[in-house]
């Protein structure tokens, strides 16, 4: 198993290489270092300021190795990220490192009782599905699955802002207050949005598993011996379900550092979503190539997690 886990890590680190390369190529093909400078100071900058703050970000060197093989962008954005080195943001001159520190436990506040909720409303609703299989039960929980899955979820956030929060004045509309005699309030109504927007999709698909392993020989066996449909679905087919399963558990557990980019940004919640959409807006470089090399290491982590978590949950599964 050593073995795998460090060639699967060396095809991740790879990866990642890619896509701070690709990152950086993107970038740089629809901006400038100049561009950079004067979004941060302003259109009416001086044109030696805009050189200093330009040497103080780095942004003074030529991009590509070929330029200058010593000292350019290219080196310097991956020594950087490789080091974790990760500077101070374009936009307002703040330590990306502080302020990931400041983002995370938002952004954990918010997603982990969603992830919770989804996982486990998921599961016991797709059994409650797959029990009564092929009936009108059966039949209308796909339909509405399918019906949530369609609708975006800025039509959740927008409706359930307006509906909830500013006319039954349930919740506040946007906020975020970390003191725990208010925290459930703000965070109530994204949480909701999420959970009502991920179902449908969860639901589905661990009904399509299971309803697959409850026509498999040994569930057949198992009634054949007498046992009962629920004891079945419980003791039979969500055990040996739960590979596929795990494949999405473990792939979405290190996203959850990263934040609901939407939920965040709609809801006014200051955690890693939200960064990474300021970054977007306010084209700083320096804090967007953190938030994806981060997301790239949490990916392939989230991979490798998922393969031994395989061979965790079923003994005949071996990683070679």
């Amino acid at each position: 198993m050593l073995a795998y886990v460090a060639r699967r890590l060396a095809y991740g680190a790879l990866t990642v290489l890619g896509v701070l390369f690709f990152l950086f190529l993107l970038f740089f093909w629809y901006t400038t270092p100049d561009d950079i400078a004067r979004r941060a100071l302003g259109d009416k900058a001086l044109p030696e300021v805009i050189e200093q703050w330009k040497v103080n970000h780095g942004y003074d060197k030529p991009l590509w190795p070929w330029q200058d093989l010593d000292d350019n962008l290219l080196f310097s954005h991956f020594e950087s990220m490789l080091t974790f080195d990760f500077g101070r943001s374009d936009a307002d001159d703040v330590p990306i490192a502080e302020r990931l520190r400041e983002g995370m436990i938002p952004s954990l506040s918010l997603t982990v009782p969603m992830f919770v909720l989804v996982l486990g409303l998921g599961i016991l609703l797709s059994l409650f599905v797959a029990f009564f299989r092929e009936t009108y039960i059966d039949s209308t929980g796909v339909f509405l699955c399918v019906l949530g899955m369609s609708v975006s979820i800025l039509l959740y956030i927008i409706g359930a802002q307006f509906v909830i929060a500013r006319l039954l004045r349930w919740f506040p509309i946007s906020g975020f207050d970390p003191d725990p005699d208010v925290i459930l309030r703000f965070l109530a109504l994204p949480v909701l949005v999420g959970v009502i927007s991920g179902l449908g999709s969860d639901i589905r698909f661990y009904r399509t598993v299971f309803i697959e392993e409850s026509h498999r020989d040994y569930v057949r066996t198992a009634r054949s011996k007498g046992a009962g449909e629920l004891r079945v679905m419980v003791h039979h087919v969500l055990r040996n379900g739960m590979i596929p399963i795990l494949t999405r558990v473990v792939l979405a557990i290190p996203f959850l550092f990263m934040g609901a980019l939407l939920l965040e940004a709609f809801f006014g919640i200051p955690g890693l979503g939200s960064i990474t959409v300021d970054a977007i807006q306010g084209n700083d470089f320096a804090t967007l190539r953190v938030m994806v090399y981060i997301g790239s290491l949490l990916f392939v982590v989230g991979q490798v997690l998922t393969d031994v978590s395989y061979s965790l949950a079923d003994p005949r599964v071996r990683l070679e």
